[in-house]
This record gives C-alpha cells, structure tokens and sequence, in this order.
C-alpha cells in the first residue's frame, strides 16, 4: 500500500497503534450509522476492524500532517455498482472523518488524493462514490469532489439496523479513457 501526502494531510496503511485515534470517532454516534455501521463498543473493536483494514490492504488511515493524528480513513474498494458495467476497471471510493474535523476540507482532500491515485497509477476507468439520502456532510463531499450522479438503489444496512435506505450513487470517469 502506498503513501500519499497532500497539502494537509498523509494516507497511509493503518497499524493497531492507530487504534486510540480511531476508536475516538468511530464509537461516535454521528459516524458509522451514516456509513452504515453501527458505532464501535470497544477499543478491542476498533483493533479487529484496524487488522481487517491491514489484511485487505485498501483502507488508508487519514492522518493530519500536523499532529500525526489518525482522523478518519478512506478506502477505495472492489465493488461494482452497476451490473451492466462489470467488466470496466473501477472501484469505489468509501470515507469517514472524526466529527471534530468536519467543516474544514479533509474529506474532499483526501477523496481527491485517492480519485488522482486511482486513475494514475491504478488506471481506472470509472470509480463510484455513494452516501445514503440521510448524509448531507457525504453529500456535500461528493459534490464538492466532481462526481456525476448515477443512480439511485435501495440498499439494507445489515451491519447497522436492518433498515433498508436510498444510497445515491454517483460516478467519475477517467478522462483518458473513452467510454464509447
């Protein structure tokens, strides 16, 4: 996995030392339910998923250049939004972000950082972007980050409620690539 830095901030592999940090926002009741995960109970939690995050090497811990602080993480992942699509080379682009940074451009930093990588050095042809209908801080980052909106899907959120929601989908296409 390899490090990115942008202006503000460092993506990079997690480590389970980045588990205080991590678990300080995401057992925060204002981020995983908008991600669609219930928030994390425990420290011990929160190093289960940081190990899962370093098995699948495609989550990058978002840490602030000028403190070291992990706050928040930003994955891009193998899915497929759109089964009549599949055989195109693309992922999808997934964030969250401590409550205490909201409002200050990291997210749309750091989902810049990850769409340049994607396409540069991955060579993608699309890479998707979602938030559920209930997630204006999503939105506002999507919007801000030039994706196109896609479609609309209904999607259940068994990590969470249950509860099936609308997940707007949305779409950046490799401006090297001609879709014809």
């Amino acid at each position: 996995m390899i490090k990115m830095e942008t202006e503000r901030l460092v993506l990079r592999a997690f480590t389970l030392e980045d588990a205080e940090d991590m678990y300080h926002y995401a057992k925060d009741e204002r981020v995983g339910p908008m991600a669609g995960w219930a928030p994390h109970e425990s420290i011990e939690e929160t190093r289960d998923v940081i190990q899962l995050f370093i098995e699948e090497a495609e989550v990058w811990a978002i840490v602030l250049k000028e403190t070291g602080q992990v706050i928040g993480s930003i994955g891009l992942h193998d899915r497929r939004p759109d089964p009549s699509i599949q055989h195109d080379a693309q992922r999808e682009i997934g964030y969250v972000l401590s409550p205490d940074y909201w409002g200050n451009g990291y997210a749309p930093e750091a989902v810049q950082a990850m769409i340049r990588f994607g396409f540069e050095a991955l060579g993608l042809e699309r890479i998707w972007c979602g938030y559920f209908s209930f997630n204006d801080q999503s939105r506002r980052v999507v919007e801000k980050s030039g994706f196109a909106y896609a479609f609309t899907k209904q999607q259940e959120l068994t990590r969470l409620d249950g509860r099936t929601v609308e997940c707007l989908v949305y779409v950046q296409l490799n401006p090297t690539f001609s879709t014809h």
